[in-house]
């Protein structure tokens, strides 16, 4: 029945270990054989007394061993997978916790910030005992521990658990009535008083402003461009983009920082007599010398030493030859993209649109609904145009964008085309400038360097290399012998065109967006993050400093005739100033960011591109 001289056992393991290797295994038979070859060389041998019986009731035992086992692997997977279950949970409720975290950093920024520019504006009338005693306390908020802050976040804790509800708010007098030794406490007081309430707020925003945001529309308008090496430069869609979502956030504070493309395009404002969005601290202005048409104090003239004053505007500063008094809405033209750049022709009668990917071309001419007449494709679809310049003679117009490339356009043939195309090592342009014999170009790039190129023989001549971000904005000096950059580093530069070096650096606390330099002056207007507009001498310390913008200013342009400037932000406003101590002339209100302007050569009228998608033309009133 079995093979001769095999034992029955033997025979039974053998099989059942080719047919089920997980019971029995190789090297529990070959143990096993180890044991019968030792048994029989130390004795007699003795016959097995396993039967068939004993030999199943083994292999049953062993098999409910391997199950029990299976059960118990089984039950330490469920519980392996219930502990990852809560984990991801954790997870994401950390995850939430973080950007709800996240928000409010940016929030308690914007307050710090906005407390800032309030106390800047509001120390310079007080008595001199008096501002250095708010000096002080300012600075002394700034020096807070964590340990500080969260035994004060203890204790307010601690007070609205005894009281079950929060107590109110003190009015405290103006510091210039308080006796001296209680000015600096009570500013101090009053500041952490309203930083509770604004903190109160800003909770209760934050579900609303998480609810809005998954509704709004992501149009681009400064995003986020990879350069080789790994490091990432700002773009137009990153900033409106990353605004955007701070609009909802930051409406509970009393500011609406402006929409990209999400307001109606039949909501455009034009104040002929001037917008005031300072219109809440009217009372304050009444009683601030220097105060013009019942508006608070919003200019202020910066010396040499720091010291701000405001300022008191001459009685002609609005009126006189060549001051405006009022810009009429003229035209909207509908460009169906984010409108990152704009210009208008010398005559007047054509504007050129930048959006997405391409210029399109406007006549202006006649009346009536507007339609373009020309577009002209430079980029990929997806690349936004940031900059397009006409040169004198109207027969050509410079491009760039979020591209390595520029392109020159022949307007002059029957049909618009790409006469050629400059290269540089950038991977985006953020602003052009002609010279103004129009031989040279000059580009800001996102790598910080200003790239010369030669018109006419469409080559590379120079580089200027000095900021250490992206170069933001440019312009050039009537005589066209100096050249002057705004940059992401906080920076402005002049360069001298003739020897090809840096002639001055005036460092900020916020990065430059827009600048312009006066035709007729040695006067510098600066456009900033921070919402500031400064007017610097180019020669003289001093400065004035413009508070009328409540986000960053995107765009200025001064007149021809050197008078005044315009200056528009994510505040949707359109501001007109008196140079160079910065009167207010008008105001204009659109419904969305304005992201740039560009003014006639004539002073007749102004073009303005927003985040609504169309850009708007001005007639300006004199």
């Amino acid at each position: 029945m079995f093979p001769q001289n095999r034992p029955p056992l033997l025979y039974l393991v053998s099989t059942l270990d080719n047919s089920r290797r997980h019971i029995v295994n190789d090297s529990q038979k070959t143990h096993l054989q180890a044991a019968v070859a030792a048994g029989t060389a130390s004795g007699p041998p003795q016959s097995l007394k396993l039967t068939y019986p004993e030999t199943l009731d083994r292999i049953k035992e062993e098999f409910q061993f391997l199950q029990s086992q299976y059960h118990s692997l089984k039950l330490e997977c469920e519980k392996l997978a219930t502990e990852k279950t809560e984990i991801q949970r954790h997870y994401v409720m950390y995850y939430e916790m973080s950007y709800g975290l996240n928000i409010e950093m940016h929030k308690q920024t914007e307050i710090a910030k906005r407390l800032n520019v309030i106390c800047a504006q509001l120390v310079p009338f007080l008595s001199q005992e008096h501002q250095q005693q708010v000096v002080q306390a300012v600075e002394r908020a700034k020096q807070v521990t964590m340990a500080e802050l969260n035994a004060a976040i203890g204790h307010q804790l601690q007070a609205q658990h005894l009281s079950h509800h929060a107590p109110p708010i003190p009015l405290t007098p103006h510091p210039s009535s308080l006796q001296p030794g209680l000015a600096a406490a009570s500013s101090a007081s009053s500041l952490l008083a309203l930083s509770g309430v604004l903190g109160l707020q800003t909770q209760l925003a934050v579900k609303e402003s998480l609810a809005d945001s998954d509704h709004r529309d992501r149009d681009p308008g400064p995003s986020c461009v990879t350069l080789p090496n790994g490091e990432r430069v700002r773009t137009l869609s990153d900033y409106l983009n990353s605004n955007k979502k701070r609009k909802t956030e930051e409406k509970d504070f009393g500011t609406d920082y402006g929409s990209d493309a999400d307001r109606s395009e039949d909501n455009l404002v034009v104040d002929e007599v001037g917008y005031d969005p300072h219109a809440h601290m009217r009372s304050l202005g009444a009683a601030i010398p220097g105060a013009a048409s019942g508006k608070p104090a919003y200019s202020f003239h910066v010396s040499a030493d720091g010291q701000m004053q405001p300022v008191p505007f001459p009685p002609d500063a609005l009126i006189g030859s060549g001051i405006p008094r009022h810009a009429r809405q003229l035209h909207t033209l509908n460009h169906g993209e984010v409108v990152c750049a704009v210009t208008i022709s010398n005559s007047t009668r054509h504007v050129y649109t930048g959006g997405k990917g391409c210029v399109k071309v406007w006549d202006v001419g006649q009346p009536g609904t507007k339609t373009p007449v020309a577009q002209l494709d430079c980029l990929n679809r997806d690349n936004y145009i940031r900059s397009c310049k006409l040169l004198p003679d109207g027969r050509s117009l410079i491009v760039g964008g979020e591209a390595s490339t520029l392109s020159i356009w022949d307007l002059a043939s029957p049909t618009p085309r790409i006469k050629a195309e400059l290269t540089s090592s950038a991977p985006a342009c953020y602003a052009l400038a002609i010279s103004p014999d129009a031989k040279v170009c000059f580009s800001c790039c996102s790598d910080g360097n200003i790239v010369v190129w030669d018109l006419q023989n469409q080559t590379l001549v120079r580089q200027f290399q000095g900021h250490t971000d992206g170069a933001s904005c440019i312009d050039i000096s009537h005589d066209g012998t100096k050249l002057w950059t705004g940059g992401l580093d906080n920076t402005v530069r002049c360069w001298d065109l003739r020897e090809g070096r840096q002639l001055q650096q005036h460092d900020f606390n916020s990065q430059i967006f827009s600048l312009g330099y006066c035709p007729t002056g040695e006067w510098l207007a600066v456009g900033m993050e921070s919402s500031n507009v400064e007017v610097l001498h180019v020669s003289k310390p001093d400065k004035y400093q413009l508070h009328l913008h409540e986000s960053c200013v995107l765009s200025l342009q001064f007149a021809s005739c050197g008078k005044w400037f315009v200056s528009t932000g994510k505040d949707n406003l359109l501001n007109a100033w008196r140079t160079p101590y910065g009167a207010s002339i008008f105001q204009s209100k659109e419904s969305s960011s304005v992201l740039s302007c560009d003014v006639s050569t004539d002073d007749q009228f102004i073009v303005t591109g927003s985040g609504d998608k169309k850009a708007t033309v001005y007639e300006v009133i004199y």
